[in-house]
């Protein structure tokens, strides 16, 4: 991690990594622009450069942050005793809303990084690019399957799950309408209904 960076006031800090997240979310890394990220953090691209050095610097520091904080988050919020596989779900949910009520971009950002195709940006974060999924399946394996209907597929419904919430925060940021907590009440509510449809009697 970057300790230089973490001098500054927390408001910049903020500032310069959600305008960093937003614009490689957005465009990924080979169309992401540092003239962009500038104009969105109000900084100068000087600034930015002396404390990443470069492009692929500032997207190698954003993709240990992201991962790190998500990490936390998700670990320390879903119980290891819950087996719940839909209790599971909104718990894990609801970790990701606190970091999204700071970072909004960050989930975007993590799922951009994880269908990466430039060679450098991929070979900068290797290492860590499948912790956060790694997470999600040690979490989501603490469910009892025995309490769903025997013609459910567990992982077709888990697939369609993941689909379900990945359009619903593409949709709140396409049309403008993105807020964590509205994000998380819409997505508790296809929770519980698929909960009435999965489980036995």
């Amino acid at each position: 991690m970057n300790e230089k960076f973490f001098d500054l006031k927390k408001e910049k800090q903020d500032r310069m990594i959600n305008a960093s997240l937003k614009v490689f979310a957005l465009n990924g890394y080979k169309h992401a622009s540092t003239d962009d990220i500038v104009s969105e953090a109000s900084i100068s691209k000087g600034l930015l450069f002396h404390y990443f050095g470069s492009k692929l610097g500032l997207y190698t520091f954003l993709h240990d942050y992201s991962v790190r904080f998500m990490k936390l988050e998700l670990t320390t919020g879903v119980p290891s005793s819950v087996d719940d596989y839909f209790e599971i779900r909104k718990l894990m949910e609801f970790a990701k809303m606190q970091v999204l009520k700071n970072y909004p971009y960050m989930q975007k950002f993590l799922e951009r990084c994880a269908c990466e195709n430039v060679s450098e940006a991929l070979m900068a974060i290797e290492k860590q690019r499948n912790i956060i999924t790694d997470i999600y399946a040690v979490l989501k394996n603490q469910a009892n399957r025995s309490r769903f209907v025997n013609e459910i597929s567990f992982e077709k419904l888990d697939a369609m799950l993941d689909y379900t919430i990945s359009g619903l925060m593409n949709a709140r940021f396409r049309d403008d309408s993105f807020h964590p907590e509205m994000l998380y009440e819409e997505i508790v509510s296809y929770l519980t209904m698929m909960k009435q449809i999965a489980y036995k009697k």
